[in-house]
């Protein structure tokens, strides 16, 4: 009766537009108070959930990202794409995905890259002639590719909520190749569609140019490599590596582009400040529905339930698949990740599937999530940059569903792509 309540109101909150931090606490208290327990109880659940000193990293990681946008990374980072792959038919679409793969090594943020890559190539693009629904389903696709490059936040979350100390270096690393493959896919797409559609051939620029554009972007760059390095050498952690991020993006967008201003600077670090008070309202607010679900033995149902259906490992794996998939159409990713994996991550582990395999699983299965209606964020702030309804990007975003999800099998079912540069290092 009480699990019924729980997401009976959450539901309904949900479907009457509720914010979904709201929602969950909603559904909480109706389960708490339903259970006679004390309320004081939830908001003690919601400060244990942000009350973990890896999220520290969150607020850095959001910040840096935002400086990296405002300092002009992201312009420099396009002009490397556009000279590397500008020459084929329909060629601002690879570039799109290109670039938003180097921006997420810098940035970690799937709507910080929408936006970046929206606000910086949309415009070029609508310029030379591309469909609008062509221009917002390359760039909210190609801006997945950021939550599995590191530095992505989204897998600190997953390394707090997984409740046995998932290391955060091994999933960065782990995001890396099946984060190269998924841009691939996608650009072969985008060629594809492009070419399809008749979009006009770009030429390549020479060598200087793209030479000249290379060095210009390393600056940038380097931001995910001193990261990387600095974890993997033990100098700091991944928590210190994100105050680390901050400062080199101040001190590269001031000293060495010498864009980055303190109007800019304070609008920065304004716009992170909200991005991350939502953040971890919606975290502090999953933690305490996970909690109403561990009283109600919810976990424990529903890996009997899947076990009892079947112990293969490959059917355990695309039945979790399918969950997640239609999980993520109506919830965003950061409650997701804390209201399941506490939940799915023991079923799988039962079955042999290591746990930074499954953390990124949920990396590219949920980030599908973030594009597909009715709560889609990233589609929804692509759409709002291209200034294209979102019903009609909707129309014509299938083949980059596809690739996306055959991305997403291969993931799944090939795991050496995610564990063979953790094992190695």
């Amino acid at each position: 009766m009480e699990l019924a309540i729980l997401i009976i109101v959450l539901v309904v909150c949900l479907a009457i537009g509720v914010p979904v931090a709201f929602s969950l606490l909603a559904a909480s208290i109706a389960c708490f108070l339903s259970l006679d327990l004390p309320l004081i109880v939830v908001f003690q659940r919601m400060a244990a959930g942000v009350s973990v000193f890896t999220l520290m990293a969150i607020p850095f990681f959001i910040f840096a990202g935002d400086l990296m946008y405002r300092s002009g990374i992201a312009e420099r980072l396009v002009q490397v794409a556009e000279a590397a792959f500008g020459r084929a038919r329909g060629g601002l679409g690879p570039v799109n995905v290109g670039a938003s793969t180097l921006f997420g090594a810098v940035s970690g943020s799937a709507i910080a890259s929408a936006s970046a890559m929206g606000s910086t190539l949309m415009p070029l693009m609508k310029e030379r002639g591309y469909d609008g629904d062509y221009m917002v389903n390359v760039t909210v696709t190609g801006a997945i590719v950021g939550l599995l490059i590191p530095p992505s936040h989204n897998m600190i979350i997953y390394s707090a909520a997984s409740g046995i100390g998932v290391s955060i270096g091994d999933l960065f690393l782990a995001g890396i190749v099946p984060g190269v493959l998924t841009a691939i896919l996608l650009m072969v797409v985008a060629w594809r569609v492009a070419a399809k559609r008749g979009y006009a051939r770009g030429s390549f620029p020479g060598w200087p140019v793209f030479a000249r554009a290379l060095v210009f972007a390393i600056p940038g760059l380097m931001t995910a490599i001193i990261i990387m390095g600095g974890i993997l050498s033990g100098i700091f952690t991944a928590t210190e590596s994100s105050a680390v991020a901050v400062i080199y993006t101040v001190a590269v967008g001031a000293l060495v582009y010498r864009t980055l201003g303190w109007k800019r600077f304070s609008q920065a670090a304004m716009q992170s400040v909200k991005i991350t008070a939502m953040v971890l309202l919606i975290i502090g607010a999953a933690t305490a529905f996970g909690y109403a679900l561990a009283i109600l033995e919810a976990p424990a149902q529903l890996a009997s339930l899947i076990t009892a259906a079947t112990d293969n490992p490959i059917l355990v794996l695309l039945i979790i698949n399918l969950i997640l998939l239609v999980l993520g159409t109506f919830m965003d990713m950061s409650p997701l990740i804390v209201i399941t994996t506490p939940i799915l991550l023991p079923v799988v582990m039962q079955v042999g599937v290591d746990p930074v395999h499954f953390g990124i699983i949920m990396m590219l299965n949920l980030g599908i999530g973030l594009v597909t209606p009715p709560v889609g964020s990233v589609l929804f702030v692509g759409a709002a940059v291209g200034k294209v309804p979102v019903e009609h990007a909707v129309k014509t975003i299938w083949p980059f569903y596809g690739a996306l999800i055959v991305a997403l099998l291969f993931v799944t079912f090939v795991p050496a792509l995610s564990l063979t540069l953790p094992n190695l290092f």
